[in-house]
């Protein structure tokens, strides 16, 4: 299977070079690990493929010996640090502007994962969906990720809105208290979801630096970059994204090509081109989210075989342990036995 099309600016790695030296670890021997020196990061066209920055997170928790690495980096991830992205969001109107520009906007930022917004009687959940299998970087990736949007969130509306609780789907670590403290709410682990919640009338709360002027300009350029990336960007990587968005349904590569307007052919010789295949790229969106709800604990087998369009369950296992190498049960089993209470350590500030 390809490298899956990823999207991350270089000033990020930046930022996450800089934690990786507070935390006393060798940032050049970091990166060298990866072929890539300390000046490769002035080079504003840098760009690594996911398998590099997969290596980069995975040295780096390795290096500082910090479990609590993501949510460090998450920190330092203020608005202003997301280039027009944050000016933009400085000068929304309100918090629900600023959070749609988010969900619009953040593949341009990082395409690995996607943000919506889920409105409740009593509270609106801001949710965070992985566009490409982060696998075993998710935990501080997508840590940095939550903590980054409540920077923001806490940035624009000048301490005004407050953050009700931070979800996570994944199991508890052992530095719960660091989190709850980085966060300042209450954190749940082992959710169905994961993300933060607001207030409902939060959403329209007027911002203090609201510009409407310069709001426009800054959402004309974002648009303008969207869409120059929409033709270079892989068409696989689109192909990923709309998959995972009709999760409920799977579109076939008739219906997908018509959605992207082009013929099945030119879309099936367009992957071929890119390394991969509408089937492969299937497998892969299954892959991802087998997992995702086996880890969830919300589905048995059975359920989780069905919503992936498997109508034989034997071939859901068989593809299952095709991916893991064990089939879904012994999976889920293990997941089960890791989430048994750990021993608790000690952490220490990333400051």
């Amino acid at each position: 299977m390809s490298d899956p099309a990823f999207t991350l600016p270089v000033h990020y790695l930046r930022i996450i070079a800089d934690q990786v030296r507070s935390l006393g670890a060798d940032v050049g021997h970091w990166l060298a690990r990866s072929g890539l020196r300390e000046a490769s990061l002035d080079d504003p066209e840098l760009s690594v493929p996911f398998s590099t920055f997969r290596t980069l997170v995975l040295d780096a928790l390795v290096l500082t010996r910090e479990p609590a690495f993501g949510l460090f980096v998450g920190q330092r991830l203020q608005a202003n640090t997301h280039g027009i992205l944050g000016y933009a969001a400085q000068s929304s109107g309100t918090m629900r502007q600023a959070l749609e520009l988010f969900e619009r906007f953040v593949e341009l930022r990082l395409s690995a994962l996607s943000i919506s917004s889920e409105v409740k009687p009593d509270e609106v959940r801001v949710r965070f969906h992985e566009t490409l299998p982060l696998g075993d970087i998710e935990r501080p990736v997508v840590e940095a990720v939550v903590m980054a949007l409540r920077n923001v969130v806490d940035t624009i509306s000048m301490g005004a809105v407050r953050i009700g609780v931070v979800a996570f789907a994944f199991e508890p670590p052992d530095y719960p208290e660091l989190a709850r403290e980085l966060f300042g709410c209450e954190v749940l682990w082992g959710q169905d979801w994961t993300g933060f919640t607001v207030a409902p009338e939060a959403l329209d709360f007027a911002l203090r630096m609201a510009d409407p002027a310069a709001y426009a300009e800054a959402a004309r350029i974002l648009q303008r970059e969207l869409e120059r990336g929409a033709s270079s960007r892989s068409l696989s990587a689109r192909v990923r994204r709309l998959l995972l968005e009709r999760q409920s349904g799977f579109p076939s590569l008739q219906v997908t090509a018509r959605l992207l307007h082009m013929t099945p052919r030119t879309l099936h010789r367009r992957l071929i081109d890119e390394g991969t295949s509408f089937r492969e790229l299937l497998e892969e969106v299954r892959h991802t989210l087998a997992v995702e709800h086996l880890k969830s604990g919300r589905f048995s087998i059975e359920e989780i075989a069905y919503t992936l369009g498997y109508s034989d369950l034997a071939n859901f296992r068989r593809a299952f342990k095709r991916w893991e190498d064990v089939p879904p049960s012994e999976f889920r089993a293990r997941l089960e036995a890791e989430a048994a209470p750990p021993a608790r350590t000690s952490w220490r500030s990333g400051r």
